[in-house]
């Protein structure tokens, strides 16, 4: 059976499923809370409808092992940590490469896929840019002090930040301004790969 259709299981242990959705419901609408989110809010993060999360707040839901992964998820946590159970699964956290949750664009001359946790307040973003023959991504100015740091893992490109630009190739870094108008632009004749930070300050 897959995942998105078993109910949500208690750990090992004396906590009954009852128990463990009581909890859960307690902590999705603390957390929802403290964040200052709504349910609308919390529904467009984690893909889960307003009446279902509704429900588990109020606590007359049995929510699937995938929803609640979902809601981890928008909380930029763990299933366990959201169970406030560490020890319930791994403390590892995977972006699968197929899961188009993190699938930031995707059109005919570029895709970019975020590589950092969704929904996390961080001053950090890491992607990863693919890039077909011809191709650019071109951004308006970030906020002041944005810095992108750049890794080329495949083709040629260019980087531009206003004036300025630098041609890379595989292997190659660069950092530069990335709050004023910026590019990167697949030079070759196949795709390029790029690896991208955006750090804010």
């Amino acid at each position: 059976m897959k995942p998105d259709s078993e109910p949500l299981a208690a750990a090992p242990g004396p906590r009954e499923p009852e128990a463990v959705n009581r909890h859960l419901g307690q902590r999705v609408k603390q957390m929802r809370t403290e964040r200052g989110w709504s349910l609308e809010v919390l529904a467009n993060a984690s893909g889960v409808s307003r009446s279902m999360l509704s429900q588990i707040e109020r606590e007359q839901a049995n929510p699937t092992l995938a929803v609640t992964l979902r809601i981890a998820r928008a909380f930029a946590l763990s299933l366990g940590e959201l169970l406030d159970m560490p020890g319930a699964v791994s403390s590892v956290v995977v972006i699968r490469a197929n899961d188009h949750a993190y699938h930031y664009r995707s059109d005919k001359d570029c895709r970019i896929r975020t590589l950092s946790p969704l929904n996390l307040e961080k001053d950090v973003e890491f992607y990863e840019v693919q890039l077909q023959p011809g191709g650019a991504l071109r951004s308006s100015p970030h906020f002041e002090g944005t810095r992108e740091f750049l890794t080329v893992q495949k083709g040629r490109v260019r980087v531009e930040s206003a004036t300025d630009s630098e041609e890379l190739n595989p292997g190659d870094s660069a950092n530069y301004r990335a709050d004023v108008p910026h590019a990167i632009i697949n030079l070759g004749k196949a795709e390029a790969v790029v690896f991208l930070v955006d750090i804010y300050r």
